[in-house]
């Protein structure tokens, strides 16, 4: 829960390293707004295999939502992974003046 709706650049992915390293094989990556029913958001991505202990990225292009979440599409299987990262894109809009005072908006996006 990211506790607002932002643009999700990418999301990171890593796996154990101890054991169980298959266990993320086919995993989904949905971005969205609904909470209760987490299957009926976008999926951004499906993890196909991550080496034990190894970090993918995936790219989901500014999807848009309040809920990221990593799920197996089978619900009898266990999922477990270390860590995900997610990176939004956040918008900073500043006014600065010019020599003839007319302001000008500037955006700057943080990856």
């Amino acid at each position: 829960d990211l506790m607002k709706m932002y643009s999700v650049n990418r999301v990171t992915i890593t796996n154990r390293l101890d054991c169980c390293e298959s266990r993320i094989n086919g995993a989904e990556i949905h971005v969205g707004n609904f909470s209760s029913d987490v299957f009926s958001n976008p999926v951004c991505a499906v993890v196909p295999s991550i080496p034990a202990g190894a970090t993918y990225s995936y790219s989901c292009c500014g999807m848009e939502g309040r809920y990221v979440t990593v799920n197996s599409p089978r619900n009898s299987r266990i999922l477990t992974l270390c860590e995900v990262g997610v990176y939004v894109i956040f918008q900073v809009i500043q006014n600065y003046l010019t020599t003839w005072s007319k302001p000008f908006p500037v955006e700057l996006y943080f990856f």
